[in-house]
């Protein structure tokens, strides 16, 4: 059998779909794998082939698989399922999506996404699901208010006003008809299980930010708390994988779009592409540091200015986009946020001495 030297492997719950090409990209082997016979597969295949490239489109179950196939020597590499589709032909199969997933696969300026450690997954599990929890308290909260309206029973937004329709609720001299204190009860219950759920995950993050160096530098950069520097450490992986700053800040969808024309450039709204959850732990630091200011204009002078010539909500993505610049700088080359830190001016590097 000719060589193997890059196999697309689409993945799936029970069925797999195996392409493998050779090094000049013609096809060696199609066939179809049941979940139990991916690891013997790929077992057998190194003894007589020997370790190839494995392409994988990232989502869910791909880190696991990544991480078992290159446990046997494979170079294993995931991409983003947006930049393989330009590479399927017309139809959609799994047999297709394999042959796309192995061509993209070998593609010079492909972007492929860093296999995270078991580590990194199970850290980044307590943060979504703790924004799992955050939301159905949210929802819960916003269902009592509604409910409660309907019947001219009304509290201002915020923490206060919460515990005041809480209060109406558990309130036997509240007017409140029987079936509707029933109903509303079962809110409140869940607020309460939601409120306990999300103080159990909060006190593991911030156990898991003392006992990280790392987590406890990124800490020091204003609008960065525990959880914000525990989810960079969980969702980033390799910083050095960017270039500059602005390259993560572009990545997390903190950089306005471009339309560029011969030597026109108009700058559009943010992208809003990357990683949503870490985009939105930013902006809302971000926008603790714009209330800050308001209240101590004297210690946040920057801030006071950027809220002189744009919106609060524009200034917070500002703000944000500075800010992972700033988390970039301290993973890829160590120490704290300093405030006044200047950055080293760009210096062109010396023409080489002529021999």
């Amino acid at each position: 059998m000719t060589k193997i030297s890059t196999i697309g492997l689409d993945l799936a719950k029970n069925v797999f779909q195996v392409h493998a090409a050779d090094a000049a990209g013609h096809v060696v082997l199609r066939c179809r794998l049941r979940r139990r016979e991916v690891i013997a597969f790929f077992e057998k295949l190194a003894a007589t082939n020997g370790p190839c490239l494995v392409g994988m489109e990232a989502c869910g179950t791909a880190h696991h698989w990544a991480r078992e196939i290159e446990r046997l020597g494979y170079k294993a590499r995931l991409m983003p399922p947006a930049y393989v589709k330009a590479y399927l032909k017309r139809g959609k199969s799994d047999a297709l999506d394999a042959e796309a997933i192995c061509e993209a696969a070998t593609r010079p300026s492909m972007r492929f996404v860093p296999i995270k450690t078991l580590e990194q997954q199970s850290l980044a599990m307590l943060h979504s699901v703790r924004a799992k929890l955050v939301s159905q308290r949210t929802q819960a909260y916003n269902a009592l208010r509604g409910h409660l309206a309907e019947l001219g029973l009304i509290a201002p937004k915020g923490e206060v006003g919460q515990a005041r329709l809480i209060a109406m609720v558990m309130d036997e001299a509240t007017p409140l008809p029987p079936a509707s204190r029933f109903a509303l009860s079962s809110l409140v219950a869940q607020i309460a299980t939601a409120e306990t759920e999300i103080d159990r995950l909060d006190r593991a993050l911030i156990a898991e930010h003392r006992a990280s160096e790392t987590s406890q530098r990124l800490a020091t950069i204003p609008g960065v708390g525990p959880v914000t520097a525990s989810a960079v450490r969980a969702r980033i992986g390799d910083p050095e994988r960017f270039e500059t700053g602005r390259g993560m800040a572009a990545w997390l969808g903190l950089t306005p779009l471009e339309d560029k024309s011969a030597e026109t450039v108009r700058q559009k709204r943010i992208s809003k592409k990357g990683d949503r959850y870490l985009r939105r732990l930013l902006v809302s630091g971000a926008m603790g540091l714009i209330k800050q200011a308001r209240r101590k204009p004297d210690k946040w002078p920057h801030i006071v200015r950027l809220l002189a010539r744009m919106k609060p909500k524009q200034a917070a993505v500002a703000i944000a986009n500075k800010t992972a610049r700033v988390l970039w700088a301290l993973l890829v080359k160590g120490g704290t946020w300093q405030p006044d830190h200047r950055p080293s001016p760009y210096l062109p590097a010396e023409p080489a001495a002529a021999a």
